[in-house]
């Protein structure tokens, strides 16, 4: 039975577990908090032309930890800054989110080792323009999304987040 999505983050999260499925690892379950902060990402990501950080051939994920205003993200969402440490945050920019380009963009890339990793269970997925953000999650406390509000980790996470909003902004994206 075939069913048809007509949306960009369920066709996207569709494409990833078939991929994992061919790799034998279980799928992707959405998680909703992710969801949550992969928006937030994709909102703040959609005045970047993709031009400025798809030139190179490789991709740069991140920690949560690194990227600047991820504690903001965290509060808005309800997302404890201490079950995020294991999460891998993927952005990509692809004109007109092409699905086979968006996918590709994921799948052949270094973002592939993170999909092959057994420890990320859940996923949230958000878009805005010719950006998708990925945020894969874990089982674990330290990267399930769980619990509330930004908690006292608040200032290491600015020296985490730093290095996350830098790959962002000048990081390197997967272009076809």
């Amino acid at each position: 039975m075939n069913l048809i999505i007509d949306n960009e983050e369920d066709n996207l999260l569709q494409g990833l577990n078939s991929y994992r499925q061919a790799q034998n690892l279980p799928p992707l379950v959405k998680n909703a908090k992710a969801d949550c902060v992969a928006n937030e990402m994709a909102d703040d990501a959609e005045d970047q032309p993709c031009a400025v950080t798809t030139t190179k051939s490789n991709v740069v994920a991140s920690r949560p930890s690194q990227i600047t205003k991820f504690p903001d993200y965290a509060e808005k969402c309800k997302v404890d800054i201490n079950t995020t440490a294991d999460a891998v945050v993927m952005p990509v920019c692809v004109p007109k989110l092409v699905q086979t380009l968006l996918l590709t963009n994921y799948t052949h890339s270094q973002y592939a080792k993170y999909l092959n990793d057994s420890r990320f269970v859940g996923a949230g997925l958000g878009k805005e323009d010719d950006w998708m953000v990925v945020v894969l999650t874990t089982g674990t406390n330290a990267g399930s999304f769980e619990g509330s509000g930004a908690g006292p980790a608040l200032g290491s996470i600015w020296v985490w987040a730093v290095a996350v909003l830098v790959g962002l902004l000048i990081g390197d994206y997967v272009r076809f």
